[in-house]
């Protein structure tokens, strides 16, 4: 198949390239290097089935060819980011979906819309399930991202219901791995980055509110396998081991050796008390589930960022 994945360079859709490639398709990756970085796919150069493209999908399309599925994956994906472009995190949601769904009708193609767990805000409904409507602030600072993947889901379902497209909602929570951004200022990249440099581990309110962390390689899988299904509503894709914020800095001490101390600031606005997918529906429509435990995939993370540090991967 020929797929075309936007945000390529990104953390998540980088990754998923490789993945696509592995199983022999053609990949064209598309990036406008807002947040993205060239050296996430750099080691593609010379693969023959990829192809990349250097352009904005909020802005008319180059040629790009046919395509047999198109992966939206471009997007600010972290608070830091999409608080520095809370425009162009809109417009990549609005206008950059709608033009994808175009090409993606053009070609009668597949598509999947990579949406987030941000959709359920701050869930007053644990474990989060695909049918939670959310408990999201439609005007607050972190509206612009939250409100972009929401939009972004309802268009996706529009072009279903009114041309027939074959469509898939991916809901991703909490995810990590290589090629995270030092300095993206979400949760792992943040404690590690403290952990390795030997400052205070900075821990929001009080430490008992709770993330799920899903290793990449676990949540590309099941973003490649719902790309390929027949479901069109949303689909939860992350790890259900919840923990709070003090024992995820307790595993980072321990796994680093850091004599970094844990201390505590402000909660930001809105953010999220208690985050924890229900996969029950992946299990049963793709039979995914996450296989990497924590502990397991946090060795290679930290390995990428003692490698960034040292100046190893520039």
């Amino acid at each position: 198949m020929r797929f075309l994945v936007s945000g390529a360079a990104g953390f998540v859709p980088s990754h998923l390239c490789d993945l696509i490639l592995s199983d022999d398709h053609q990949v064209t990756g598309v990036d406008n290097f807002l947040t993205g970085n060239a050296r996430n796919i750099a080691h593609l150069a010379r693969n023959p089935n990829f192809r990349f493209v250097e352009a904005d999908v909020t802005k008319p399309l180059p040629d790009l060819g046919p395509v047999d599925c198109v992966i939206h994956a471009a997007s600010p994906a972290s608070p830091k980011d999409y608080y520095e472009y809370p425009i162009e995190t809109l417009d990549v949601g609005s206008i950059g979906s709608r033009n994808l769904l175009e090409l993606a009708y053009a070609n009668n193609a597949r598509y999947l819309v990579t949406s987030t767990s941000e959709c359920y805000g701050d869930p007053l409904e644990h474990p989060q399930v695909e049918t939670y409507w959310g408990n999201v602030n439609p005007v607050g600072p972190r509206s612009c991202y939250d409100e972009s993947k929401r939009f972004a889901e309802a268009i996706t379902m529009a072009y279903h219901r009114k041309y027939g497209l074959r469509t898939n909602i991916a809901r991703i929570f909490n995810t990590y791995g290589p090629r995270m951004k030092l300095d993206d200022g979400r949760v792992v990249p943040q404690f590690l980055d403290q952990a390795l440099r030997e400052k205070p581990i900075t821990v929001y309110g009080d430490g008992t509110q709770t993330r799920s962390f899903c290793y990449v390689s676990d949540l590309v899988r099941g973003l490649y396998l719902l790309s390929q299904s027949d479901e069109r509503l949303p689909v939860n894709l992350g790890n259900p081991v919840e923990r709070t914020m003090v024992q995820f800095a307790e595993v980072i001490q321990q796994l680093t050796g850091t004599r970094s101390k844990i201390v505590f600031e402000p909660l930001p606005q809105d953010d999220p008390k208690r985050r924890k997918p229900d996969i029950s529906k992946a299990k049963r429509v793709l039979g995914w589930e996450p296989e990497v435990s924590l502990e397991e995939g946090l060795k290679p993370t930290i390995g990428y960022f003692q490698s960034i540090q040292t100046g190893a991967i520039a």
